[in-house]
């Protein structure tokens, strides 16, 4: 009987303090947001980090998504294309995406334009991920948006068109190109497009970036592990065939090829396509041909926690670190746009 009593016991208190537990991460959760086009979560991280709760993701590559699970416990959801908004996307504060960037068609645009027919988003971004983006703020409405890009083709085009789709669409814009090194060791420059809903603030919405860098500036052999397998040592025949590409665009005038991160400074962009040959970054070592980053040295360069798991091969871990974003920047980011509307509902 004592030991059923103790048992009883025990299992109330549990109950209690799982109770408990819930309701104060219901506290620290002050918001909600959806996490679109979400990669391997860097977005989620940030707006996590700032008080939110994730109601939603969407990410169709199966790779990132077994990554996401793995971290997050919640597999994203697939196509976004095929979503309904109305229907399969719950009512959120914010809407966070890292949406890729790709030219948009005006041909249907100057059709309508020549016979005098006005055109909105649906014309200008149809086809493109874009529209999702706009689709779903219009369905949902959220109270803001934050938007992470890299939008450097066709003369500034496609983000004259991005600005107008969210202009259109009823929320006061804001966007700077921000860069990571003041947070990573790594020079990574993306726009950053943050909006706020102007029909529940109203039209007059002020809002800067001001971000707070990390202090010391970070540098390369903070992230650098101690022990790396020899296998990221270049072969000598990949050694001097980089060397060879860089000489050749050195002699036309260009800067591609390898590069050798200074190990007290900063390095150059990490590619999603630093898996081909790993020439973007690459590590000098006494005594050897250089090396490559390994998958957790990439993680760091990208602020990524040191509890992230990384449970795919090498090749996908260097896609997905190079699509994702700077996560202490992001989150440097996501704190302004919390507390701009806490602000404003003030």
């Amino acid at each position: 009987m004592i030991n059923i009593y103790k048992r009883i016991c025990l299992q109330i208190i549990q109950e209690n303090y799982a109770d408990r537990k819930e309701i104060i991460m219901a506290k620290k959760q002050k918001f909600t947001f959806i996490d679109l086009f979400a990669g391997i979560g860097g977005m989620r991280l940030a707006y996590e980090s700032a008080g939110g709760k994730c109601v939603y993701s969407s990410e169709w590559n199966k790779y990132s998504q077994q990554t996401y699970k793995a971290n997050f416990g919640d597999e994203p959801d697939g196509d976004i294309t095929k979503v309904d908004a109305e229907k399969d996307i719950p009512d959120h504060d914010i809407l966070v995406a890292g949406f890729p960037c790709q030219p948009f068609s005006i041909a249907g645009v100057s059709k309508k334009q020549s016979m005098g027919r006005a055109t909105g988003f649906e014309d200008k971004t149809q086809g493109t991920l874009f529209f999702d983006v706009c689709r779903i703020l219009k369905a949902k409405r959220p109270k803001a948006f934050m938007l992470e890009n890299l939008c450097s083709h066709d003369k500034g085009n496609t983000f004259r068109v991005i600005k107008e789709s969210l202009d259109e669409l009823d929320y006061e814009v804001f966007y700077q190109v921000l860069d990571g090194q003041n947070y990573v060791p790594q020079h990574r420059e993306r726009i950053v497009i943050v909006g706020f809903d102007r029909e529940r603030y109203g039209n007059d919405i002020q809002f800067d970036f001001k971000l707070t860098p990390v202090k010391p500036k970070p540098v390369m052999s903070d992230i650098l592990e101690k022990k790396v397998d020899p296998k990221y040592t270049l072969s000598d025949k990949l050694w001097i065939y980089l060397q060879n590409y860089a000489a050749k665009h050195r002699a036309s005038g260009n800067g591609f090829g390898y590069g050798i991160a200074p190990i007290d400074g900063v390095s150059r962009t990490l590619s999603a396509r630093y898996y081909k040959d790993g020439s973007e970054i690459l590590i000098a070592q006494e005594g050897k041909n250089p090396r490559r980053l390994t998958p957790r040295e990439c993680a760091r360069l990208q602020g990524f926690p040191e509890t992230f798991i990384i449970p795919v091969s090498d090749t996908q871990a260097y896609r997905q670190f190079g699509n994702s974003v700077v996560v202490p920047l992001m989150t440097n980011v996501a704190k302004l746009v919390v507390k701009k509307i806490n602000e404003m509902e003030v």
